[in-house]
């Protein structure tokens, strides 16, 4: 796909704004990767894309963007037609609803929120009669915030050990979002302790588990999350401007 400059003044403002904003990302995580004995690269940057317009999140991706991800199905299925899907892997990173599995599977290359068994058979079932493998991440309710999805610590075991079961899935790893406190002492706590599972489930060895990715931090956080362990972070408005939802009439 060819990318084709917009006419509109906002969005090239915005295109803009997203390769300064990109710049200054990049420079953050490399300091914060070699800080902790790694490399730029070996630190994954997703573009969190919600309410960014295809065209925008286009220019991102001809600027070296690599990982894309969305948070709702409905978004993420009117936006893909226009994505350069040739040029990304698209994940989907927000709650996901049993019954909208379907629209999402033949859409996406990794599911990082599974955060149950009900869901993973959803999906399995799905990529089955697609004859493809889903990857997943399961994601864990870190800070056990009652309106948060996510399995709570105490049960990532066995829900891992039952997910790695199921045929057409592969579990690469975890992914956790952690309270927004606004004190960094706490999060670096929650991001420590994601790290932490992420080495003892990797040493179980357990079958259909690879544990290759932790996908931690976001805009806020993300320099923290990387030097804890982190090696997939998810970053949408430091990279895209603060979101613009539209208005509901009224």
């Amino acid at each position: 796909m060819t990318e084709k400059l917009s006419s509109n003044p906002d969005t090239q403002r915005q295109m803009q704004a997203v390769e300064e904003n990109l710049l200054r990302i990049r420079e953050t995580i490399r300091k914060a990767a070699e800080a902790s004995g790694r490399k730029e690269e070996d630190i994954r940057l997703l573009a969190a894309t919600k309410t960014v317009p295809a065209e925008v999140i286009n220019h991102a991706v001809s600027l070296g963007v690599t990982y894309i991800g969305e948070n709702k199905v409905q978004e993420l299925c009117a936006k893909y037609d226009a994505l350069d899907t040739d040029h990304c892997h698209v994940h989907f990173i927000g709650h996901l609803q049993t019954n909208k599995v379907r629209q999402v599977v033949d859409k996406v290359e990794m599911i990082q929120s599974v955060d149950s068994l009900k869901l993973a058979k959803e999906i399995s079932k799905a990529c089955l009669a697609r004859q493809k493998t889903m990857d997943v991440l399961i994601e864990v309710n870190i800070g056990r915030e009652e309106n948060k999805s996510g399995v709570l610590p105490e049960g990532l075991i066995q829900l891992l050990e039952e997910v790695s079961t199921l045929p057409a899935i592969s579990v690469r790893g975890l992914m956790a979002i952690p309270p927004a406190s606004g004190k960094i002492t706490e999060t670096r706590e929650y991001f420590s302790d994601m790290y932490k599972s992420f080495l003892d489930i990797r040493a179980r060895k357990l079958d259909n588990v690879t544990m290759e990715f932790l996908s931690l931090g976001m805009s806020a956080d993300y320099a923290e999350a990387i030097a804890q362990g982190a090696n997939l972070v998810r970053i949408g408005s430091a990279l895209f401007g603060e979101r613009v939802y539209p208005s509901k009439e009224t």
